[in-house]
């Protein structure tokens, strides 16, 4: 419609600017709008693609151990050999040797009446005839012993004196072989304090309380102080010491157990904190080779003394082909490297390759393995650069153990000696005290180094606690003192 007049054409000018400006506003707020939804969509996208990867984490993509798998996650299925199962031709034959004749607690001689082809009587010994042999535990009452301490009134002053407490007897009601087996079973073999009381009341006819499990813990726990802190101290100044970390509770805090491995002697250290301060309270002033994750409490570590365990970071690249794109590129290229190193670390320790030629190997293979991380770094998956860029600023600590005998690329000392705990910590939920918090350290310590040094745990614990009743010194964890001669390490 034409304006019939200047001023209706000036007044309709008006309000299309109008309508023009209020369009501009609203074009200028939905953009402002669409440019916040922009990025609140690319935090969102961010957010998922994490919560998505820890979704699928597994133990063989992450750190999470096997035991936190679903139950339908998939493993891989290990190659079948194509031989059958059990002992292999070649295998030595494991049997079980017989006890000397002299040594066992009685003889019953089984001979043939007769003949078995004409029937005669038959008479005389067969000089070596075969023998068999049937062990069996017979069944046990226990031994109680009496003490009566006796108050005498004198018949000259009148003054009655009580006789003092024995030597060597104890205050409580159990004797110290029984209150190390009771250790031994909560601390050792995992059974809860009510199953224990059981067991005591069915297999050695002894009632006890769950009060007096406490207490015998408590009691051990006091008898193995020295020997645990001078097995500390000894792994403070060990040339190799394997390192690791699980999550614990004391009461309603939370808590870390800490392991320390050398090849004779393990402890094990809970404490509230996991960061540098707790390593600092397990290891010292250590100045060992120092075998390790990538967790930041190892950082004040000088690299060159430091080797971190490619079984993690094996699964940091399975972690990188499960992203796509460039990241699964390049976690393929890792994971074919990590391999191919695996192999020829391991004819390295069964003696078909030398040193030298692992060594001269590994040199392109290192080369490789940096290049690759160096393009991770700049692949613009932010998570997998991260990984790449941290995994470059530890770059001398992933070549130790080529370098340096006895260094294994792997924490799988550290790994195997905290399982037991954590399948421990599962059924007990953790420690209610300080008090229990020592007791756990302590029986793990002498457990663990005691198995490594093959020796019985409840003649050492037993020993101990005699020690402790006659104010004597607690038999040493250490492999070099008088009462433990060097060992041969157990194998894993």
């Amino acid at each position: 419609m034409r304006p019939r007049s200047l001023d209706e054409a000036v007044a309709i000018i008006d309000r299309l600017l109008t309508v023009i400006a209020d369009q501009q506003e609203r074009i200028t707020t939905l953009e402002t709008r669409v440019a916040e939804q922009r990025a609140e969509i690319t935090v969102l996208r961010a957010q998922m693609t994490a919560l998505t990867e820890r979704l699928g984490q597994s133990s063989q993509n992450s750190s999470r151990p096997p035991s936190t798998d679903p139950p339908r996650a998939e493993r891989p299925r290990p190659r079948g050999s194509g031989r059958r199962p059990g002992a292999q031709p070649g295998h030595a034959a494991q049997a079980r040797a017989l006890v000397a004749v002299t040594a066992v607690d009685a003889v019953v001689p089984v001979k043939p009446r007769q003949c078995r082809r004409c029937g005669a009587g038959l008479r005389g010994s067969d000089p070596t005839p075969r023998r068999h042999q049937v062990t069996e535990l017979p069944p046990v009452r226990p031994t109680i012993t009496e003490y009566q301490l006796h108050t005498l009134t004198c018949a000259q002053c009148g003054g009655t004196t009580t006789a003092p407490w024995p030597g060597g007897v104890p205050r409580g009601v159990l004797g110290p072989r029984l209150v190390a087996m009771v250790a031994v079973c909560t601390g050792v073999y995992h059974l809860s304090k009510r199953t224990t009381a059981g067991l005591l009341a069915d297999l050695f006819r002894v009632p006890v309380a769950v009060g007096t499990i406490t207490a015998c813990e408590q009691t051990v726990s006091a008898g193995l102080a020295a020997p645990v802190a001078a097995a500390q101290a000894y792994v403070q100044q060990a040339p190799v010491v394997h390192a690791d970390e699980t999550g614990w509770r004391e009461g309603r805090q939370r808590a870390w157990l800490w392991v320390a491995v050398t090849t004779l002697v393990t402890v094990f250290l809970i404490h509230r904190r996991r960061g540098a301060v707790a390593a600092r309270a397990l290891l010292g002033a250590s100045a060992a080779f120092l075998i390790s994750d990538r967790w930041s409490a190892y950082r004040r570590w000088p690299l060159a003394r430091r080797q971190l365990c490619w079984a993690h970071l094996r699964r940091e690249f399975v972690a990188f082909t499960e992203r796509g794109g460039a990241a699964a590129r390049l976690g393929r290229a890792l994971l074919r490297d990590t391999t191919r190193m695996f192999t020829w670390w391991h004819r390295v320790r069964d003696g078909t390759w030398t040193r030298e030629q692992f060594q001269t190997a590994m040199r392109p293979l290192r080369r490789r393995v940096e290049r690759q991380l160096r393009r991770g770094a700049v692949c613009g998956h932010a998570p997998t650069a991260a990984t790449c860029r941290d995994l470059l600023a530890l770059a001398p600590a992933l070549w130790t153990f080529v370098d340096v005998p006895d260094i294994d690329p792997t924490n799988n000392a550290a790994e195997r000696a905290l399982r037991p705990a954590v399948l421990w910590r599962k059924g007990c939920w953790g420690t209610h005290s300080a008090a229990g918090s020592r007791f756990v350290e302590r029986i793990l310590t002498v457990a663990t180094t005691l198995k490594q040094q093959r020796r019985n745990i409840v003649d050492y614990v037993t020993q101990a606690c005699v020690a402790a009743l006659h104010g004597d010194a607690a038999p040493s964890l250490l492999p070099d003192s008088p009462h433990s001669p060097r060992l041969q390490p157990a194998k894993a």
